[in-house]
């Protein structure tokens, strides 16, 4: 549906039958949020066991249920932190992120988690320089490690990451072996470098789902080239159940796919009917902001300060009057507020917003004047002038 009433106006043309053959999964699709483990791998970002909790207390209020705590075996307050997530929100899926070990799955049954994330390596280069396996190795160790977990009770997600930089036939080898030997609950497909194209991850969608008689397939997309978000929808429409992310895009490098993108683009974009609430999005995105010490850029998509700011002064009474005409979605809707700001792109209509503001009048010769400072005051600043500043520059004009 792209037309919700002061809520959001999409492009018609993303209801067409030709686009939504394409496009559409057709099917339900969980957000998996991994903020807690892969986000808190930003560089520099820590989490205590309590900012953990308060973020999954966002997500389960957003309806985001299925949630990766942490990696128990990293350290006791990881061990914590997954406990009080578990205990806390029965309701939710929790998961634990776990190496091919068996004392990392005790530790996850431990910590009262649903299922586990079981890590190997697949990408070729990783094998070939880091680790110095061959995909047999790998192989190796996973079926000890998926059949121990799904003897404590555990659901397995099989993650064989960096799978985009996998060798064909490896990869191939490797899934055919596993669902021989230990088939797990689902298969990751992991862009750990995020250098897929959306082609090549619905192409491997389609690959790795034939390879697994159509297991559930899971997408988890880090953004190195700007793609993580198009990725995972791209999977998504080539039968991807499941796809991974992290709010405000925290992650490693470029970090991985936004979570309130994708629920916005899944909600907004694709109409599909989600169990996502997209007015509290906004409150886990300050949160998260807030507890990871990783600001947003002001343009962000969504979580950015200046998505609904308007400088340029061609329609800028419809800023406020009726945003749907500007923006794609209503601030309003997602308790944000637009935002009409002076610099050297403002134009009459912005002086006249602007001294109504301050409930002040002027006349057209005025406005013109005060035009032609506030453009020479932002060209002197390169950037914004704030209402002080212009009121100063109102006074010195009305007075």
């Amino acid at each position: 549906m792209y037309y919700k009433e002061n809520a959001w106006w999409a492009s018609p043309f993303n209801d067409k039958e030709e686009v939504q053959k394409y496009a559409s999964p057709g099917h339900p699709v969980t957000i998996h949020d991994a903020t807690l483990r892969d986000g808190e791998q930003t560089p520099g970002v820590v989490f205590s066991p309590d900012d953990k909790l308060k973020i999954a207390e966002k997500l389960v209020a957003a309806g985001v249920t299925r949630i990766e705590a942490g990696m128990p075996a990293v350290s006791p307050d990881d061990f914590k932190a997954v406990q009080m997530i578990s205990s806390h929100f029965p309701e939710a899926e929790v998961y634990a992120f776990s190496r091919a070990m068996r004392k990392d799955i005790d530790m996850a049954r431990e910590a009262g988690c649903k299922g586990v994330v079981v890590e190997v390596p697949i990408g070729y280069p990783k094998l070939q320089s880091q680790f110095h396996w061959t995909w047999e190795n790998v192989l190796e160790k996973s079926i000890d490690c998926v059949n121990y977990a799904h003897q404590q009770g555990l659901r397995v997600v099989y993650f064989p990451y960096d799978t985009t930089r996998a060798r064909e036939a490896d990869l191939e080898s490797l899934l055919k072996g596993v669902m021989k030997h230990c088939p797990p609950d689902s298969v990751g497909l992991v862009d750990t470098m995020g250098c897929a194209m959306p082609q090549t991850i619905q192409y491997m969608v389609r690959w790795m789902k034939k390879l697994t008689g159509n297991l559930p397939l899971e997408v988890h997309c880090h953004n190195d080239f700007g793609m993580a978000v198009a990725n995972e929808l791209a999977g998504v429409a080539a039968g991807a159940e499941v796809v991974h992310g992290c709010v405000n895009g925290l992650g490693e490098r470029t970090g991985n796919a936004a979570v309130e993108e994708l629920i916005m683009a899944m909600n907004i974009l694709l109409g599909m009917d989600t169990p996502y609430d997209l007015t509290k999005l906004k409150e886990l995105c300050e949160v998260t902001e807030r507890l990871s010490n990783i600001s947003c850029a002001p343009n962000k998509p969504f979580a950015g300060k200046r998505n609904y700011t308007r400088e340029s002064g061609i329609g800028v009474d419809l800023v406020i009057k009726q945003p749907l005409a500007m923006f794609a979605t209503d601030p309003r809707y997602f308790d944000r507020e637009a935002e009409i700001v002076l610099g050297k792109k403002s134009g009459k209509a912005s002086i006249s917003y602007a001294l109504e503001q301050l409930g002040l009048e002027a006349t057209g010769d005025q406005v013109t004047e005060l035009l032609s400072e506030v453009k020479a005051k932002g060209v002197e600043k390169k950037g914004l002038l704030t209402m002080e500043e212009f009121s100063l520059i109102a006074d010195s004009i009305l007075q």
